[in-house]
């Protein structure tokens, strides 16, 4: 095989690879909403996770990050408010915008569940040498680098 087609060949398995990331990627973070709460769907999870990084964050700055506008970001944080999950409060600097923090009952929803995904991780990869985990999580975070922001939650 010659160095043009085993470098196609890599290209392609990188892309196959990637696409079963997502779609799997996806269908979790969905699972890990529900376990939240089991009302919640889609990024609820990984907005959480955002807020929950941030401690208390403009809504713009949630819709920034997750590539999305005012209304779904407003659409989404209604149904988090709406469970006891999040909290809103007008921004001292700024009356009109809101600051979103996670509420007592959103923190300890979220934790759980960030606790499961990690003994998730952990039992997936337990076998892995620490070395291979920590070259697997670098290669995943120039990956992500290559793509835009980086994903936190």
């Amino acid at each position: 095989m010659s160095d043009e087609a085993a470098a196609e060949e890599a290209f392609l398995a990188v892309e196959r690879e990637v696409a079963l990331l997502f779609r799997r990627g996806r269908a979790r973070v969905a699972e890990m909403s529900r376990r939240v709460h089991p009302r919640l769907e889609g990024v609820a999870y990984s907005m959480m996770g955002f807020i929950e990084n941030a401690g208390r964050v403009r809504m713009t700055d949630i819709g920034q990050h997750f590539g999305v506008g005012k209304a779904t970001i407003s659409r989404q944080i209604k149904v988090l408010e709406g469970l006891g999950l999040v909290a809103r409060e007008v921004d001292p600097l700024d009356r009109r915008s809101s600051l979103v923090s996670l509420t007592e009952d959103g923190a300890r929803r979220f934790l759980r569940a960030r606790n499961e995904r990690m003994a998730n991780f952990r039992a997936l990869l337990g076998t892995w040498e620490t070395a291979d985990v920590e070259q697997f999580g670098e290669l995943l975070r120039r990956f992500n680098d290559l793509t835009g922001e980086p994903l936190d939650a």
